[in-house]
C-alpha cells in the first residue's frame, strides 16, 4: 500500500497510540516530521490527524501541537445515511429526563418493531428529549430496550441521565457495538402516554426512529424505539450519480 495513503497513515498512527508507542500525555510528531515520515502532503497529515481527534485519541492546540488523550478509540459509526450523525447529535445537545425504568413484558406490537418474541421480558428506560431544559418544548420520546442481565444500566442511566445507555453498557460490561441498524418511518401517533408526553393529539404526524444495537456475533443486546413529532425532526440525504 501506498505509504501516503490516508488510512495507512491512520492505521499506523492509530496502532502507535493503542500500543503505547506514542504514550497518552505525550505529543506526537510535527506535522512537518509526519510529511516527512510519511512521504505525504501537510493537506493529507491534517486530514489524518483530524481524524484521530474525531476518534477522541488526540486533542491540537496552535503553538503546542498533537497531544495523545486516549489509548481508546471512542465509538464512531459511520451509516450509509449522513443524517444519522445529526440523529447522534440530537442526543447530545438535548436534555434527557428519564420517565421511567423496569422490566416489562414486551407487548407483540412493540415485539414485532424491535425483534424480539411477544411476551419476552426486557429493562426499558423511557425518557423525554427536551428543548430548553427540563421546562422546555419535548422534542422526542424514547423507549429503550436492553437485556434484563443489565439491570443495573437502570442505576446508571439515572445518575448519569446525558451518557447514552449503549456507552453505558460499552463501559460497564465491556460489550461493544459493532453495528447500528436503523429504521426510521413516518407514523400516527395513538393517544396514550407517547402522545401526552409530546403534547400531541391521537392521530399526529411523527417520526418513529428504531435501532438495534448489535455486537460483533451479531446478538442484539440494545433496542431504541424513538418518536418525534413531526416538525421537530428531518431526515435529508445527498445523491450523487456514480462514475460512469
Amino acid at each position: 500500500m501506498n505509504k501516503s495513503n490516508p488510512a495507512e497513515i491512520s492505521r499506523q498512527l492509530i496502532e502507535g497510540i493503542t500500543t503505547g508507542r506514542y504514550a497518552v500525555g505525550s505529543l506526537l510528531p510535527t506535522e512537518f516530521e509526519l510529511c516527512e515520515q510519511y512521504q505525504a502532503s501537510r493537506y493529507t497529515i491534517r486530514a489524518v490527524l483530524q481524524a484521530l481527534q474525531q476518534l477522541g485519541l488526540v486533542s491540537r492546540r496552535k503553538n503546542v501541537g498533537t497531544r495523545v488523550e486516549s489509548a481508546r478509540p471512542r465509538p464512531v459509526f459511520r451509516p450509509s445515511l449522513a443524517s444519522v450523525d445529526d440523529l447522534v447529535q440530537f442526543g447530545a445537545e438535548h436534555l434527557r429526563v428519564v420517565q421511567s425504568v423496569g422490566e416489562v413484558a414486551v407487548p407483540a406490537d412493540v415485539a414485532a418493531e424491535i425483534g424480539c418474541a411477544p411476551g419476552a421480558r426486557w429493562l426499558r428506560i423511557s425518557s423525554l428529549r427536551m428543548d430548553g431544559g427540563k421546562d422546555g418544548t419535548p422534542m422526542a420520546w424514547t423507549d429503550v430496550y436492553v437485556d434484563p442481565a443489565y439491570a443495573e444500566i437502570g442505576d446508571m442511566v439515572r445518575e448519569s441521565p446525558d451518557t447514552l445507555v449503549s456507552t453505558l453498557i460499552e463501559s460497564r460490561y465491556d460489550r461493544q457495538i459493532a453495528e447500528i441498524y436503523q429504521d426510521v418511518r413516518a407514523v400516527a401517533v395513538s393517544h396514550g402516554r407517547v402522545a401526552d408526553a409530546l403534547r400531541l393529539d391521537p392521530g399526529a404526524a411523527a417520526l418513529k426512529i428504531v435501532r438495534r444495537y448489535m455486537d460483533a456475533a451479531g446478538e442484539t443486546f440494545e433496542v431504541s424505539v424513538t418518536v418525534h413529532p413531526a416538525e421537530s425532526f428531518s431526515v435529508s440525504m445527498r445523491l450523487q450519480r456514480s462514475a460512469g
